[in-house]
């Protein structure tokens, strides 16, 4: 029996019984999910409108056509489109040069962009822009919006441009209003504090939105008090100001409709990829939810942008803060999102007169917020580690003092000339040391190198011992071909060369040869079957000889490309020994390869495979110590520090246990069967407690197979437990066990980790790295 994959065959879709009766088409956490949504909608959709100088109304018609257009046609059902603090900036400059008519008309052709890029399916090309880009847009976004709102704040009005509002800023210090100061001073103690809620009352009050209690608090307040400010003034619909035919210079209107059309599509996208992320991380069980289909979503987007500017409403695009609350509140399809639209018009509609108390202050206050909010310490501590500071920089100044398609195309312009220069940074170096050359290559290898390389490598005698190092990440076809033609003619006038890379390898772009191997070393792994020639596969196999020689030329290939890039690894554990750090403990599925998936080397990981990844618990009379007797060496001898039992979908010890249980079948006395008894616990534990089963973060397990896989790797974690060197080496705090699966169809590790829910399987993103400590991506279990 051979540890293979069987399909896996889906679920017959759930039909109800004809006696039940129908469920609501609404579900109730989609209904309350969109009365927290519409909570933090409603101010921030006029704190929006109040930014860009727009009509207090076509914030309201932005968040209703967001919610109930976009909601319906776009390809993610979870995010929460509307009026975005993103666009503010955009969408003030328009109104400032064309009038809130044109913005509308404008806000109508850029939907129609959206339609046509949708249809041309070029979503995917949104997410090739920078990270840096974005982040440093978003910031420059933010700055500009945090200073203008900050002189309704003090009690005065905002200039259309950042440095017009600096330098205007002493003077409006000088002229307070009290009573605007104080009930923005409010609205923002609010929003800090009441996320900040202690103990358990707190954490009950914590459920109602910090924007609408701001808001709330402010106007009441303001109401009780009878302080004389600025209200909010929302004129009768029947005077509402509906979509123009566009009018001004044709190069500017075009301009305006790019910039739109870029900034709403780019944020929505994003926004759609972040909340596929946040749904895949929601703790419990969850139904299952598509992912985003982005050629989708921007055509849902362009359809709400073609309603709202003709309605007169502001641009429309995802929203993250709200979006992020539509997830948090456990919505489960995009009616939620489309339930907040329709409470939007109910609210413009019937809430008219408590809407017209809120004080512009409180609202200018919220909107500051959100401007502070977007200049992420996250993103900038990103970008810092990735060193794209410049490109950040640069993206940030643009915008904030040329504008937002300025700093974008400028910020790109930054990162094209970074990547060439990192590209085109090479050090070259020769030097001899004890009778031998060495070369030591520092950086991208690519044509624009080659010269230099020459000349060191010319430097080198004929029949001399040459090491040339490359320290580096990639190698394009003339570096490749230099290097290659360099190494041929020196060995062959009596020279050695040999290649070593201090980071493990470098990856290069040079030409697959037809007539041996196309894998080169330390590329990419690929199916090593396609190194066979194709004319002498088939007369291998007659002769059975085909295995032999496949075997035979990977060795070959080994000698001849990776061995002179690990030798001297080899070399140094030769001498020193073997200190691997942990226990890997695994199937003999040849599917595996434990170095590929867990990007580990020579010296790194003591491995034990079998089949099923079972660990026999001890003090049984099974006739197999292998096992035991691996886990005592690397616990008392190696000192491994941890242990991971590492469990695969589509397992054939699994499949031929789940067999045996349907069939009411007891296991045969073969060798093979006789070791299977070992799985019968996690047999057991499966058939216990059906809330004590492990379980995969973001869906349910594919069938029986895969759930038996999941408390297999739960139940050998238990019987390591039992074994006396691992208790010994937990109660000394010395030792940690941990819980792994791998998918073999879809590529992706998961990891055992604890939650109030349970223990649960969790992907291994960088999501889920970020902020981890080394080797502690996830709890002990």
């Amino acid at each position: 029996m051979s540890a293979c994959a069987l399909p896996h065959t889906p679920p017959p879709p759930h039909r109800p019984s004809p006696g039940r009766r129908r469920r609501s088409p609404v579900a109730g956490a989609d209904l309350s999910a969109s009365i927290a949504v519409f909570l933090i909608a409603l101010p921030l959709s006029l704190g929006i409108a109040l930014a860009t100088g727009a009509p207090l109304q076509a914030g309201l018609v932005a968040a209703a056509v967001g919610g109930i257009v976009a909601g319906r046609l776009g390809g993610c059902p979870l995010q929460v489109s509307g009026p975005a603090a993103g666009l503010t900036v955009v969408t003030a400059d328009l109104i400032h040069r064309y009038g809130w008519r044109t913005t509308c008309g404008i806000t109508v052709l850029a939907g129609l962009a959206q339609l046509g890029l949708g249809c041309l399916r070029v979503a995917r090309g949104a997410l090739a822009v920078s990270p840096a880009v974005v982040h440093g847009m978003l910031a420059g976004i933010g700055i500009t919006i945090a200073v203008a709102q900050l002189h309704i704040v003090l009690g005065g009005s905002p200039d259309s441009s950042v440095l017009a509002n600096l330098r205007a800023l002493p003077a409006q210090l000088a002229r307070l209003h009290p009573a605007a100061v104080s009930m923005s001073a409010l609205t923002l103690a609010l929003l800090l504090a009441w996320p900040r809620l202690p103990g358990r009352a707190g954490r009950l009050l914590r459920n109602v939105p910090a924007a609408l209690v701001a808001v709330t608090g402010a106007t009441a307040t303001a109401a009780l008090t009878g302080l004389s400010l600025p209200r909010v003034d929302l004129p009768s619909w029947r005077s509402h100001a509906l979509a123009g035919l566009p009018e001004g210079p044709a190069l500017g209107l075009a301009a305006a409709v790019l910039t739109t059309t870029l900034v709403c599509s780019v944020q929505s996208l994003l926004g759609a990829v972040a909340v596929d992320k946040l749904i895949a991380g929601r703790p419990g069980p969850v139904p299952p939810i598509a992912r985003s289909g982005l050629d989708r979503e921007l055509l849902g987007q362009g359809a709400a942008n073609i309603v709202s500017g003709a309605l007169g409403g502001l641009p429309v695009a995802g929203v993250a803060v709200r979006s992020t609350a539509n997830v948090k509140a456990g919505a489960v399809s995009r009616n939620s999102t489309m339930l907040h639209g329709v409470l939007v018009v109910v609210a413009a509609l019937l809430m008219v007169p408590a809407l017209e108390e809120i004080p512009l202050a409180s609202l200018a206050a919220l909107v500051m917020a959100v401007g502070i909010q977007m200049v992420s310490l996250h993103h900038i501590r990103t970008v810092t580690r990735h060193r794209e500071v410049p490109v950040y920089a640069a993206t940030t100044l643009g915008v904030v003092l040329l504008g937002v398609l300025q700093g974008v195309f400028l910020g790109v312009a930054v990162a094209v000339a970074l990547a060439l220069s990192r590209l085109a940074r090479t050090r070259i170096t020769h030097e001899e040391k004890e009778g031998a050359h060495h070369v030591r290559v520092r950086g991208q290898l690519t044509f624009l190198a080659v010269p230099r390389l020459s000349r060191a490598l010319h430097l080198i005698p004929q029949g001399a011992s040459a090491v040339v190092e490359l320290d580096g990440s990639f190698m394009d076809h003339a570096a490749y071909e230099s290097l290659q033609d360099w190494r041929s003619t020196h060995t062959a006038r009596g020279g050695t060369a040999e290649l070593s890379g201090r980071r493990g390898g470098i990856r290069t772009a040079g030409p697959a040869s037809s007539a041996g191997c196309r894998c080169r070393p330390w590329t990419p792994w690929r199916n090593h079957q396609s190194c066979l020639p194709e004319a002498a596969a088939p007369a291998d196999r007659k002769a059975g000889q085909g295995a032999g020689r496949e075997l035979a030329r990977g060795i070959s290939s080994f000698q001849r490309n990776t061995a002179p890039l690990v030798r001297e690894e080899l070399a140094r554990l030769a001498r020193e020994g073997q200190r691997p750090t942990q226990l890997f403990l695994t199937c003999a599925d040849s599917r595996l390869v434990t170095s590929m998936i867990t990007a580990s080397g020579p010296g790194d990981l003591f491995v034990v495979r079998n089949i099923g990844n079972l660990v026999p618990p001890p003090g049984e009379k099974h006739g197999d110590d292998s096992v035991a007797a691996a886990v005592e060496y690397a616990v008392d001898v190696l000192g491994v520090r941890s242990i991971t039992v590492c469990g695969h979908s589509g397992c054939g010890a699994m499949q031929a246990l789940t067999a045996a249980t349907d069939a009411g079948e007891d296991l045969p006395g073969t060798p093979l069967r006789r070791w299977l008894r070992h799985g019968r616990p996690s047999l057991a534990r499966m058939t216990g407690d059906r809330r004590a089963r492990p379980r995969l973060a973001g869906r349910a397990a594919a069938d029986a197979v895969e759930q038996l896989c999941l408390v297999n790797v739960v139940q050998q974690l238990e019987h390591l437990r039992a074994h006396g060197p691992v208790a010994r080496a937990l109660g000394r705090g010395e030792l940690e066990l941990h819980g792994m699966y791998f998918h073999v169809g879809e590529a992706q590790a998961y990891l055992l980790t604890r939650t109030e829910e349970g223990e649960v399987f969790v992907e291994v993103t960088e999501s889920v790295m970020e902020g981890v400590p080394a080797g502690r991506a996830h709890s002990p279990v």
